[in-house]
């Protein structure tokens, strides 16, 4: 089966077609050749023989910033995961493309780079996303430098800092309706729903749960997917939905379920190839599980939280009840405890009450 990044297809008429870079136009960009299979394997072993990486002598000077983001593009396409490249090509095509990429490369300077920023800023974008696009600009600059010898100009770049916005989680009262409507009506979307609050778990890799991923003797939850939908620079459509490998290496976990949804899953247990929340091998897309659940909030008259709130109400929760932070941080999948704290443990002001109340009893004279 074909994989991304290695840029093999199936076409209509049944062949593999393998698509590799076979020289470097005078404008810095790639001019790509094919090779055919009559079986996958056999394409992918001739896109072997035929892919060189271009040496440095023979890509042209004078590249302007558009130039260097297309050759990076085509470096990073076998490297990185389909998502995280088209949320690159996005970023690029958005933002930098058309005001800053057509300046020749040697022609940056301080002063454009980072009126770019501030012409950023000034739209409205947030500091963080802002940082992003100015963190794609600094690592095309080290890949000219590396690949290139030219200037590193990221040096320049003056990286926003903003203050992230405090997450809106629902509270106690809110909670209990919540899940007393998904419990009282265990549809498989309600279940998971609840599943997402119970585990923590991301909506892609809800998406992407099928029963093979749940073992309800053991009770545990194994997390290997996630559904994506991202541009498609390939086919008929603007975009396309992928099943790819989670977020990070950390991602990929086992989850102890919790024991009150036990009897919830039984009931609406489908055949192991199923995805959990058709019950059938359709798909049921994150969007779809974004308009069920904000549908359901706004039919309780809850606040206008986002499905992902879920996610950092079930962090918060844990460390309310005293789950120490690692175990925490394995089950949300993080690579280390800073990010589950920092990003997804949050205090209400009902829990700060709570705690200056609890001081208050050592200070009680008798």
């Amino acid at each position: 089966m074909a994989r991304h990044g290695e840029n093999i297809y199936k076409r209509k008429d049944g062949r593999w077609e393998g698509r590799y870079k076979c020289e470097v136009k005078a404008d810095g960009t790639f001019k790509y050749s094919s090779v055919y299979g009559k079986t996958y394997a056999e394409a992918k072993a001739k896109l072997a023989e035929k892919r060189v990486k271009p040496a440095v002598s023979d890509v042209p000077k004078n590249l302007t910033l558009n130039n260097l983001f297309a050759i990076w593009f085509a470096d990073i396409c076998l490297k990185v995961k389909e998502s995280t490249y088209m949320n690159y090509r996005m970023k690029f095509e958005k933002h930098i493309c058309l005001s800053l990429g057509k300046t020749p490369y040697d022609k940056l300077t301080a002063e454009n780079l980072n009126a770019f920023i501030q012409n950023k800023l000034s739209y409205g974008l947030s500091a963080k996303y802002v940082a992003d696009i100015a963190g794609l600009i600094r690592t095309v600059c080290r890949f000219a430098k590396k690949c290139f010898r030219y200037e590193d100009k990221s040096e320049f770049i003056s990286i926003p800092k903003g203050k992230a916005k405090e997450k809106e989680l629902l509270d106690k009262k809110e909670q209990t309706l919540l899940n007393s409507y998904l419990t009282a009506d265990p549809t498989p979307s309600n279940v998971g729903i609840l599943l997402s609050s119970a585990t923590g778990i991301r909506i892609g890799e809800l998406c992407a749960l099928k029963w093979e991923n749940i073992d309800l003797e053991k009770k545990i939850l194994t997390v290997r997917n996630t559904v994506q939908r991202v541009k498609n620079i390939c086919g008929n459509t603007a975009t396309k939905l992928i099943i790819t490998s989670p977020k990070s290496n950390s991602s990929a976990r086992e989850i102890p379920l919790p024991e009150f949804i036990i009897p919830l899953l039984k009931n609406i247990k489908a055949n192991s190839s199923c995805y959990l929340l058709s019950g059938s091998m359709r798909i049921v897309e994150p969007r779809v599980m974004q308009y069920r659940f904000k549908r359901i909030l706004n039919e309780l008259n809850l606040s206008e939280v986002t499905f992902h709130s879920l996610r950092h109400l079930f962090a918060t929760n844990c460390i309310a009840l005293g789950v120490d932070v690692k175990t925490l941080s394995e089950i949300l999948g993080h690579s280390s405890v800073e990010i589950t704290l920092n990003r997804y443990v949050h205090s209400s002001m009902e829990r700060k009450a709570e705690c200056m109340r609890t001081l208050s009893s050592m200070f009680t004279v008798a």
